[in-house]
């Protein structure tokens, strides 16, 4: 049966939701954690959540304590690394954002972006820490 996400985890997710911008705070950005699970490395686990950012909204500025893999299932998105050009992503593609690396993502079409978000993090620490 799968792990469901702990209380600190949702909890986590509740302050970093609150802290988006006004803007994105009618659920623009959702972030559903499917299964939380250990991972073979000592004090890391996986997180696989389902996303979904509707059409015009950003997802700002953040960090992971861990590395993202992602696969768009419907849409596209604007991938937005600090220090490498924007890189559209399209429904079927994957990408990867390392550990600590400052993103952010843009939804410019008329149609929500669907993905599936796999996260190897270090347990405990929030899944994502907006960036400055």
């Amino acid at each position: 049966m799968p792990k469901l996400p702990s209380a600190r985890k949702c909890a986590a997710l509740a302050l970093t939701l609150a802290l988006l911008p006004p803007s994105l705070a009618l659920a623009q950005v959702k972030r559903t954690p499917v299964l939380t699970a250990d991972v073979a490395a000592p004090g890391r686990e996986a997180v696989v959540v389902r996303g979904e950012i509707d059409p015009g909204a950003n997802a700002p500025r953040h960090t992971h304590p861990g590395d993202e893999i992602s696969y768009v299932i419907e849409g596209e998105v604007a991938l937005l690394i600090d220090g490498e050009p924007p890189r559209i992503i399209k429904a079927g593609e994957a990408f990867v954002v390392p550990a600590g690396k400052v993103h952010g993502a843009r939804n410019d079409s008329g149609a929500p972006v669907r993905f599936v978000g796999v996260y190897v993090v270090d347990k405990g620490r929030p899944l994502a820490t907006p960036a400055r």
